[in-house]
């Protein structure tokens, strides 16, 4: 389990076993198709023509026939809420060309977001000796797509959809027992066992969980459940410093501006133990010496929080604002001083 918005890891076991994702994949499968749509290689109102291949994949189906014509937006849903099979070999066709292909951009994509122990050999999650994942790898990935789509991510939510008169309810159980979920993803194979990516939000804090190879769809629901709430009981997310907020001011030597306003270029948060916040501990280190010119953005120091002596996070302080290099004169002046600093 982590805190999506800081990454932080809030429990783990054996969170860097490589094991088979099963459906699970299919999140790899939707993060490629995402961008694709962000990019506008394709449109969501794009219709496809349904190949002998994808309708002949086998495992669970959104049944699409071979020879028709089906939208983007429906194979998309197909694949989130009845983790079609079908349409995910669709998709990935009508996206990069062939299966194979696409891929080798799953394989690319899960390289960027830093998915160091993933491989992938299929769009589905069919078994295969090359195609595995991590606990770790799949919570950085869910993360990703949360992150990055949050347009896209509602679909995740949706608990039943339609196609040509089948009716097919979403295999995430927990999207009716907790209000707070929203997401994501359920998987099994024989060789996989039953598994689950889940998010939920309350108050402001989202955690990530991931639950593989348990027995049954039950203790898959049950086990994500009481991560879930383990996270929101035990740990808050706090905003510390607000991006481009001024956290202290430092001294330019040789510049047309005494000083500079220092802060962070993104909103920093922590995630902590719950009712723990006042005793977060904030420590500048700041050069003794720092001279013009500075850039805007331009790392000069460090805030590291610490909470009970240990440190949990270390940010750069930057300059707010450009500080150019001062007149002649002042250049002269301040040099002059530095010889007693």
């Amino acid at each position: 389990m982590i805190d999506h918005r800081t990454g932080r890891v809030l429990a783990s076991h054996q969170a860097d076993e490589r094991l088979a994702p099963a459906s699970l994949t299919k999140l790899m499968t939707a993060y490629v198709v995402f961008h694709a749509l962000q990019q506008r290689q394709i449109q969501l109102d794009e219709e496809i023509t349904v190949s002998e291949k994808a309708w002949r994949t086998p495992g669970s189906r959104m049944f699409i026939e071979v020879g028709t014509q089906v939208s983007i937006a429906d194979l998309v849903l197909g694949m989130i809420v009845q983790s079609g099979n079908d349409a995910s070999v669709a998709l990935a066709e009508h996206v990069a060309g062939t299966e194979s292909v696409f891929t080798e951009l799953m394989n690319q994509y899960a390289r960027t977001i830093g998915m160091a122990s993933s491989h992938f050999m299929n769009a589905t999650g069919l078994p295969h000796d090359d195609h595995y994942s991590t606990a770790r790898d799949l919570a950085t990935l869910a993360r990703a797509i949360i992150e990055e789509f949050p347009d896209y991510y509602r679909w995740y939510s949706v608990k039943e959809f339609t196609y040509g008169d089948i009716s097919q309810p979403n295999r995430n159980n927990l999207l009716w027992r907790d209000a707070s979920v929203d997401g994501m993803k359920t998987g099994h194979t024989d060789a996989a066992g039953y598994c689950l990516v889940s998010s939920a939000e309350r108050e402001g804090m989202r955690v990530v969980t991931v639950v593989l190879g348990t027995a049954s769809a039950k203790a898959r629901i049950d086990g994500s459940q009481a991560l879930i709430n383990y996270g929101f009981r035990f740990f808050e997310t706090r905003l510390v410093y607000a991006a481009d907020q001024e956290i202290t001011k430092i001294r330019i030597w040789k510049s047309a501006n005494e000083f500079t306003s220092l802060g962070v270029i993104e909103d920093l948060y922590i995630t902590i133990p719950r009712g723990s916040y006042d005793s977060l501990e904030m420590i500048h280190k700041i050069p003794a010496i720092i001279e013009a010119p500075v850039a805007k953005s331009q790392p000069l120091a460090e805030i590291v929080l610490s909470l009970n002596g240990a440190s949990i996070a270390t940010e750069s302080l930057r300059a707010l604002d450009d500080n150019p290099e001062g007149s002649l004169w002042q250049q002269a002046r301040d040099g002059i001083s530095l010889w007693f600093e």
